[in-house]
């Protein structure tokens, strides 16, 4: 019972309800991605994504980025972007986690380069 409330009234859990009859009647599954993430297009043309997890707008592929905002490319046609060595894999935003970058942890290590008119 739980789960179908949450289904219905919470929409940063994966799609709602609404969503859900929409995509049943409207969408047509486009692909999905290497996170889980569907990709539904409908006959006039808009474009969605139901997440395999939590809602983050970061967690779309660039491989799917050009699809999602109507951009024309070599990528949209063919969603298999080739990969190098170089190129790291993808990661989602990592903001405001104990993951986020910082570029200077040490904070002991930042030495100002003026010296302050006050002192």
């Amino acid at each position: 019972m739980l789960t179908l409330l949450r289904k219905i009234f919470t929409w940063w859990d994966r799609d709602t309800f609404g969503t859900r009859i929409k995509t049943i009647l409207f969408g047509k599954l486009v692909g999905t991605d290497h996170l889980g993430n569907r990709y539904y297009e409908s006959k006039s043309g808009k474009r969605w994504v139901i997440y395999a997890a939590e809602i983050d707008a970061s967690k779309i592929p660039v491989e799917w980025y050009s699809w999602m905002h109507f951009t024309n490319n070599k990528i949209e046609n063919n969603h298999e972007l080739k990969k190098y060595d170089w190129q790291k894999p993808h990661q989602e935003n990592l903001t405001g986690t104990d993951s986020a970058y910082y570029p200077n942890k040490n904070k002991n290590a930042i030495q100002k380069k003026y010296r302050s008119w006050k002192d």
